[in-house]
């Protein structure tokens, strides 16, 4: 096995040991596979109501769905529908999967399918960072059914200064009937929680998890880099290189995770107009869906990593 493939393995981005499920019973409703290339830019397969049984896997219900070739005795997805890994104009493609917006530290055949899951494969250059944790793509989860199968409780940390900002996403997540318990940013780590901070990047910057986007994608699998004063923020394109420079009223909306803690969403901005627009414009499932992470410039969404160059 070459080091790629031996690398994708043991993140979990694409398929371990194609195991048995938890057993036969009734099939999971509200299921969502979603399959995509090039950090969600393109669409390969999206079906809302996907063939699943009960019991299934996520590879079995990739399997049931879609054409899957398989190496190493069907372990390691290869392929989907003819879009294969490996060595592509130069570059290290491989299929990665995510349950819930959340990267799973299992393979494939590993994890069960739930009521509610949204389960997103995509196949991109992974030469940058080996792990993406977490994506914002698969929104509103994982707030409304969790992950692994458990939902956690949502804890909002939210600057005193875009408080207004806050409130939004306070009422936009309990309309998809979750209830956030609020506090100020860096009062509590999260390990139990899924959190969303709201803020200024002066703020929010000092959290553990969010410290790490200033650190790069390779550490945070976020493509965007924000400047010290945070007036800026660079959108790189897959290869890490700056690729738009995006400034004043520029909103961010990114996840990552720290360790084995929840996931950690960052609701930010280049100033306080710029967190406003990130959650006013941006926390919306139609804006969100299938983005690894989003910047708001000038109104405009802008994906993140950009993976064509603006003119």
């Amino acid at each position: 096995m070459s080091r790629a493939l031996r690398r994708a393995a043991v993140v979990a981005v694409a398929a371990a040991l194609a195991g048995c499920g938890a057993g036969a019973g009734d099939a999971p409703d509200e299921v969502k596979l979603t399959v995509t290339e090039n950090f969600g830019a393109e669409t390969v397969l999206d079906r809302p109501g996907p063939q699943v049984q009960g019991g299934d896997t996520v590879m079995r219900l990739l399997q049931r769905n879609a054409k899957v070739e398989t190496k190493y005795g069907g372990g390691f997805v290869h392929a989907i529908d003819g879009r294969a890994g490996g060595r592509e104009n130069g570059r290290t493609m491989d299929w990665f999967f995510f349950v819930n917006g959340v990267l799973s530290d299992r393979g494939a055949g590993a994890v069960d399918v739930h009521a509610g899951d949204r389960i997103w494969w995509d196949r991109h250059d992974w030469s940058v960072t080996g792990m993406t944790p977490a994506v914002v793509g698969s929104f509103p989860e994982p707030f409304v059914h969790g992950f692994d199968g458990e939902r956690r409780p949502l804890r909002l940390e939210c600057d005193e200064a875009v408080e207004d900002a806050c409130d939004v996403i306070v009422k936009r997540m309990a309309d998809l009937g979750v209830v956030a318990g609020k506090a100020r940013p860096g009062t509590e780590w999260g390990e139990e929680n899924v959190r969303i901070l709201v803020g200024r990047w002066s703020v929010v910057r000092r959290d553990r998890a969010v410290e790490q986007i200033e650190r790069g994608p390779r550490a945070s699998g976020v493509y965007a880099r924000v400047s010290k004063d945070g007036r800026t923020i660079t959108a790189l394109d897959p290869t890490g290189r700056a690729a738009r420079r995006l400034g004043a009223g520029t909103g961010l909306i990114a996840a990552t995770r720290w360790r084995e803690d929840g996931p950690t969403w960052v609701v930010t901005g280049t100033d306080e107009a710029g967190v406003r627009v990130a959650a006013e414009q941006g926390m919306q499932e139609s804006v969100l869906n299938e983005k690894f992470a989003l910047a708001i410039s000038d109104g405009l969404p802008v994906p993140l990593p950009v993976t064509e160059r603006a003119p």
